[in-house]
C-alpha cells in the first residue's frame, strides 16, 4: 500500500501566524479559520473539490487589511503541498479542468513541474468581493503556484465576482486532484525525461 502523503507546517511573523496540516489522500474534510470569511469559503471549496483534507488556522493583522493574511496563507499552503508531494515520483503530473459556476467559467491547466509560475487571464468586474480586494484573489494563485512549485495557467470570465472566484478555486482543485494522482505506470519514478522534477 502506498504511503500517505501529508505535511504539517507553521510560520509566525509580526504580521501573521499560520498553521497548515494537509493530507493528499483525504476525502475533502476541512477545518479552516483565517479571520477572512470569503477566504475560508474558497479554501473549503478547494479542499472539498480537490478531495484532500485540510486544517488551516491563521491569525493576522486584519486591523491593517487582509493582504498579509491572504498572502501568507497562500504561501504556507503552497509549501505544504510541495512537502506532501515529496520527490513527485509516480504521479500523473498534469491536470486540467473547465468549471462553470452559473454565468462564470474558469479553465485551469497545471503542471506539478517543480517550477513555480502562474499565468492568469482573469478580470474581475468589481474591485472587491466578500471584503477581499479582487486583485488579491489573483495574487493568492500567484503565491500558491510559486510556493507549491506548480506551473499554473488559469483563465476565467464572468459577471459575478463571487461566482468567478469560486470557479477559479474549483477548477484549480480538480486540476490538482488529477495531477497528484498516482500513476502505477511510472512505478514511483518522476514523470519526466530528465528523471527528476
Amino acid at each position: 500500500m502506498a504511503t500517505e502523503r501529508r505535511s504539517q507546517l507553521s510560520r509566525a511573523t509580526k504580521e501573521t501566524d499560520v498553521q497548515v496540516t494537509l493530507l493528499l489522500e483525504g476525502t475533502g474534510l476541512s477545518n479552516i479559520s483565517t479571520g477572512v470569511g470569503f477566504l475560508d469559503h474558497m479554501l473549503t471549496s478547494l479542499a472539498a473539490h480537490g478531495r484532500f483534507d485540510l486544517d488551516l488556522q491563521a491569525t493576522g493583522d486584519l486591523q491593517v487589511d487582509c493582504h498579509h493574511t491572504v498572502e501568507d496563507v497562500a504561501s504556507l499552503l503552497g509549501e505544504a503541498i510541495d512537502e506532501a508531494l515529496g520527490d513527485r515520483g509516480g504521479i500523473e503530473r498534469f491536470g486540467h479542468a473547465v468549471i462553470p459556476m452559473d454565468e462564470s467559467l474558469a479553465s485551469v491547466a497545471l503542471d506539478l513541474s517543480g517550477r513555480g509560475l502562474a499565468v492568469l487571464r482573469v478580470t474581475f468586474p468589481s474591485p472587491s468581493v466578500g471584503g477581499v480586494p479582487t486583485s488579491l484573489i489573483n495574487h493568492f494563485f500567484e503565491v500558491l503556484a510559486r510556493s507549491a512549485r506548480i506551473t499554473l495557467q488559469l483563465s476565467a470570465e464572468g459577471r459575478d465576482d463571487h461566482h468567478l472566484a469560486e470557479a477559479m478555486f474549483k477548477a484549480t482543485a480538480r486540476s490538482l486532484r488529477h495531477a497528484w494522482q498516482r500513476d502505477l505506470n511510472f512505478q514511483g519514478q518522476p514523470p519526466s525525461t530528465k528523471g527528476v522534477l
